[in-house]
Parts: C-alpha cells; sequence; structure tokens
C-alpha cells in the first residue's frame, strides 16, 4: 500500500516509535538501512517493512511504499535509507554461564560498541540495569550493526539480579582502575558474570559488594583511562581466549 500523507494515522503512529514513552508502550521499535532490516527478519523480528516508492526489497512480510517526505519524516538521520522496518522487541531468553552486566552506561555509542564486542567473544546474555541507555534508541539500534537481534538482552534491577547471580553460583569480576587484578593472571571461570560501570563514575559502591574479583588493564602511564567500549572490548577478548 502506498502512503502519501504525513497526517495518515497510520504515519503518525509509527513516528510515535521515535519516543521511548512509546516504545515501550507498544512494544515496538524502528530500525533503517538494508542490513538491519534483513537482520530483524532472519531472527524473526521484523513486523512491517517502509519502502520508499519504488524501491525494490522484497520480504513476505507487511509492507508499505511511502514518499520521500515521509520516510524523512520517520528517520532520524541527515539523509534517510529507503528501506526502514517497525520490529518488535526482543524476547527474553534464559541467562547463560557467560553474562556482562552494565550498570549504567549512558552513551549510546558506547552500548552499541559493548553489544558488538559481547557477540563477537562468546557472552550469552547481557544485563542492563535500569539507569542504563535505552537499548532500543535509534543510535544504540545503529551502532550494533544488528547485532542486538544475536543476543539475550535483559533490562533487570541490579538489587534484584545480583544476589540471584550470586546465589546460582557466579563469579562476579568487578572492573577497577585501582586494586585490581591483571587480566592476564585471571584464573577463567565456566560460570561468570562481569560488571561494567557508568562511564564517568566507575560501579556503584553498593554494586562492588558482589563482586568476588575486581579487574584492571595494564597500559601505559600515560593514560588514564580507556573509554569504556574499548575497555570492555579487551576484558571480554581476554576472557575468551
Amino acid at each position: 500500500m502506498l502512503y502519501t500523507s504525513l497526517d495518515n494515522p497510520k504515519i503518525k503512529e509509527i513516528k510515535k516509535l521515535q519516543q521511548k514513552k512509546y516504545r515501550d508502550k507498544e512494544n515496538l521499535f524502528l530500525i533503517e538501512g538494508e542490513h538491519l532490516v534483513l537482520e530483524a527478519y532472519k531472527k524473526g523480528y521484523l513486523e512491517t517493512l517502509i519502502l520508499k516508492t519504488d524501491t525494490t526489497f522484497p520480504l513476505p512480510v507487511d509492507t508499505m511504499y511511502v514518499t520521500k517526505e515521509i520516510l524523512s519524516s520517520l528517520s532520524q538521520l541527515e539523509t534517510p535509507y529507503s528501506v526502514m522496518g517497525v520490529c518488535k522487541k526482543l524476547k527474553a531468553q534464559d541467562i547463560g554461564n557467560r553474562v556482562l552486566i552494565l550498570d549504567g552506561i549512558q552513551d549510546p555509542g558506547n552500548l552499541g560498541t559493548i553489544i558488538r564486542s559481547a557477540v563477537a567473544f562468546h557472552i550469552d546474555t547481557i544485563l542492563l540495569s535500569t539507569d542504563t541507555v535505552d537499548l532500543y534508541n535509534t543510535k544504540v539500534v545503529r551502532s550494533t550493526q544488528g547485532l542486538l537481534f544475536h543476543i539475550n538482552l535483559l533490562r533487570k534491577e541490579m538489587g534484584e539480579i545480583l544476589p540471584f547471580l550470586k546465589k546460582e553460583g557466579y563469579h562476579i569480576y568487578g572492573t577497577k582502575v585501582t586494586y585490581g587484578n591483571q587480566l592476564r593472571n585471571l584464573e577463567k571461570k565456566n560460570k561468570f558474570a562481569i560488571i561494567v560501570g557508568n562511564e564517568g563514575n566507575g560501579l556503584k559502591e553498593e554494586t562492588q559488594d558482589f563482586c568476588d574479583e575486581f579487574l584492571y588493564i595494564q597500559m601505559s602511564d600515560v593514560c588514564e583511562s580507556l573509554n569504556v567500549g574499548v575497555a570492555t572490548s579487551i576484558i571480554l577478548y581476554e576472557l575468551d581466549k
């Protein structure tokens, strides 16, 4: 079906998905670009395909054709893709044995980088604290390059999930710039959780109390710290070796 008016109720409903409260209400989110749409389709999350008029991208799902004006309105990019989609939010799965916990991560690009590294280095589950940036923020979704569809992602209260993991026998690592163990000296565990803290403040004190061990990355004295996405990627690489 071809849509030509910005005032069409269907277009208005889709545009609302740019806002978190409507994504949460409808349990849906927007994606942009051929690669993301294809990944969502392959994993069964694509509900509606949105194509600019005269674009060919054949998938056996509900398809909307829209004008360039409408596509620009729905997109949050300066130069919109000709392919977009409406997706169902990810289905929760059981927590695996290799867990990454993100406690208060705020930057969408950092979250996207971390998700990509988690998939690359065989993490089973990522647990997002309730104050971590929204997983379905368009910048987060784009920066994952479609890999958010390839890992179990759950949002949890830290005060509930950390006692649960302790009870279930997970070895809990925390990240700390000082007084931690060097990565290269770690005795690796088969069942573990790694907690990564906020970009500016690190781990909260109440979170640190649940850690069995702290990690740090040895580096040059002229470098005080690393970007959280980079640091997390290094840690995950070392634990996957």
